[in-house]
């Protein structure tokens, strides 16, 4: 029964990996496409940052999980460090990441200057 139970985990971790390589592939193809498409040669500027962020954070979601899956079918002392300490970096890597995906989003606020407003 555990080597059934190694052999899905196995599988699903191949596959959330399989999904975060994915996520980064296309975020950088989307990327690379908006960065072009801003300006008619490629910019970095907030909306491209954005598009960005948003896929690489979820390329770490799915890297987390593969490693907890991985650490329920071999739970030694040295695997749960070595994932809480991958957990740890990752989720100060989201967390941050997350943190300028929201401030680059939001208009800028108390700038001083006037809003445009599709009112005429």
């Amino acid at each position: 029964m555990k080597e059934g139970l190694v052999y899905v985990v196995g599988i699903l971790q191949f596959v959330l990996e399989t999904a975060s390589v994915i996520c980064v592939l296309i975020g950088f193809v989307k990327t690379v496409y908006v960065g072009i498409r801003s300006r008619q040669e490629f910019v970095i500027n907030t909306e491209v940052k954005l598009t960005f962020g948003r896929w690489l954070a979820m390329a770490l979601e799915f890297q987390l999980a593969a490693d907890i899956l991985n650490t329920t079918v071999d739970p030694d002392i040295e695997g749960l460090i070595k994932l809480f300490g991958i957990a740890l970096i990752r989720t100060f890597l989201n967390y941050f990441l997350t943190k300028e995906i929201e401030m680059q989003a939001k208009p800028e606020e108390g700038s001083g200057l006037p809003s445009v407003s599709a009112e005429k």
